[in-house]
């Protein structure tokens, strides 16, 4: 889509910045994320691990680790609720926009402090403890801050515009923008008049989606999904060997 297709008042709205931030920089970004994952799993299929220093420190990581997994967790489940379900498919299932608002603001908040901490923790483990310090590897230094400036953007625009501030409707703006991305008809002109902080923290969520593939973050790929369905194994007990004929007759005679 170019400026010429819109209409055109947001033709005129739409510059060439805009054109290269909000259509160029996130389709670049995706074909990384998949193409880069395509080159990893045929050159690094042994290096598809997370990595762990669990042998290095676990006592930050037994705290860290699930808090950060959790609140994550949740966070991409409201991420994809918000971003790719229209707000007129909620409504239609009887959750009013009112409801829908409120329950992603305390729900989302709550995730996203559990995320910070869990990363907070993560982040101080590696940089306090200098045996797992020593053990951090250029994808990891590329991984956390950029991980952590978008993490820490998402919550800031959250509690700036619709915690402490009069709230901010991004499902008809950022929302509208990101669904036509994947559908091939980009609508830059719905994010522009979005808020600094979410505009931030829509390219840093790019910016990690094209790093994706070269850090550990590809071990989301092989979580052990497969052993919810698994067949049991089942274990039986070795029956005792019976004894010997001569060693039961010397047995009987010692009596």
């Amino acid at each position: 889509m170019n400026a010429a297709s819109l209409s055109p008042s947001a033709a005129e709205a739409v510059s060439g910045t805009d054109l290269l931030l909000w259509v160029a920089v996130p389709y670049v970004c995706l074909a990384v994320f998949v193409v880069g994952h395509v080159w990893r799993y045929r050159q690094d299929q042994f290096g598809w691990t997370t990595h762990t220093s669990q042998l290095l420190e676990h006592r930050w990581l037994r705290w860290g680790s699930p808090l950060f997994h959790l609140g994550a967790f949740m966070v991409i489940a409201g991420h994809v609720v918000g971003l790719a379900i229209p707000d007129s498919w909620t409504e239609a299932v009887g959750i009013s926009e009112h409801t829908y608002h409120t329950t992603a603001v305390w729900a989302g908040s709550v995730a996203g402090l559990a995320m910070v901490a869990g990363l907070g923790m993560l982040c101080a483990r590696r940089l306090l403890n200098r045996t797992v310090r020593l053990g951090t590897d250029r994808s990891d230094k590329l991984l956390f801050p950029l991980l952590s400036a978008t993490v820490l953007l998402g919550i800031t625009a959250t509690a700036a515009h619709n915690v402490f501030g009069a709230g901010y409707d991004y499902r008809s703006t950022v929302s509208v923008w990101f669904r036509g991305l994947f559908v091939l008809q980009p609508q830059p002109e719905a994010i522009i008049g979005a808020p600094l902080l979410f505009q931030l923290h829509a390219l840093t969520a790019f910016l990690l989606f094209a790093a994706w593939p070269f850090t550990r973050l590809v071990h989301v790929w092989s979580a052990p999904v497969g052993y919810l369905v698994r067949p049991y194994l089942v274990y039986r007990r070795r029956a005792a060997p019976a004894a010997a004929p001569g060693r039961q007759r010397s047995a009987s005679g010692s009596r």
